[in-house]
């Protein structure tokens, strides 16, 4: 399996505090990977390298197949190569229809005359109802987004960055605040889409973990200290000691 991301050897050091200790990480083109680790771990900063929040003081951060770096790249240049990325807190255009929020997410040219003109075409609807099949909101369409539940806004979100056409998608604690059938679904909508794509989760929750049934990283102070199935990593004393006996 060819890899999406390749990182190595980066480090950061923010106030003197080693945030990224010579980390390491690889990723295949279609595949769902989960991210645990205490708080402090690293897990957010290594998000923000990989989208060009943060600088790292060395390593290499290597993109498809062509092997780009991204440390030349900025946040923009990131976003348009194909990585995408899902915050904790949704934000979705809460006046705006489910519809519009995913129109307004499709790829498309964003130079400022042509969003003005922007017209869509018979394939920009089927598209947006694509989407919203795929995330679970078709009945939802013409439902403004800030009435929608917790769940549904996450969905909505996850969907506006499927329109964008990603080929990585980092995902930051997905589950927080929702149902168990919301989770059920969320845990689905992933799967699905690390099938045509690179899906990270960065999660918390063990049982939603579980449910991923993927391989996973864990992270402690900013570098690997662990990696496989959910029940390998768990034996492993290391991991105990340093996240689950806690």
């Amino acid at each position: 399996m060819s890899q999406l991301l390749e990182v190595s050897g980066v480090s950061v050091t923010f106030d003197g505090f080693r945030a990224i200790n010579n980390l390491s990480f690889q990723i295949g083109a279609a595949e769902l990977r989960a991210v645990i680790g205490p708080n402090g771990a690293g897990k957010t900063t290594f998000m923000d390298i990989v989208t060009g929040k943060t600088r790292p003081d060395e390593g290499r951060v290597l993109w498809g197949e062509k092997s780009v770096s991204l440390l030349g790249l900025n946040e923009a240049q990131i976003a348009r190569e194909g990585v995408g990325r899902k915050f904790q807190r949704p934000t979705v255009f809460e006046d705006q229809t489910v519809a519009d929020n995913l129109m307004v997410a499709l790829k498309k040219d964003r130079a400022p005359i042509a969003v003005l003109l922007f017209k869509p075409s018979k394939a920009d609807h089927q598209r947006v109802e694509e989407l919203a099949a795929e995330i679970g909101l078709s009945d939802q369409l013409q439902t403004q987004a800030g009435i929608l539940s917790h769940g549904q806004k996450q969905w909505l979100e996850i969907g506006m960055l499927l329109a964008q056409e990603p080929r990585l998608l980092l995902v930051d604690e997905p589950a927080a605040g929702m149902t168990g059938p919301e989770r059920d679904h969320t845990t689905e909508l992933l799967k699905e889409a690390a099938k045509t794509r690179a899906v990270v989760v960065v999660e918390h929750d063990m049982d939603f973990v579980r449910k991923l049934d993927c391989k996973v990283t864990v992270l402690h102070e900013g570098s690997v200290l662990a990696e496989g199935s959910l029940d390998h990593v768990t034996s492993n004393q290391e991991v105990i000691d340093v996240y689950l006996g806690r």
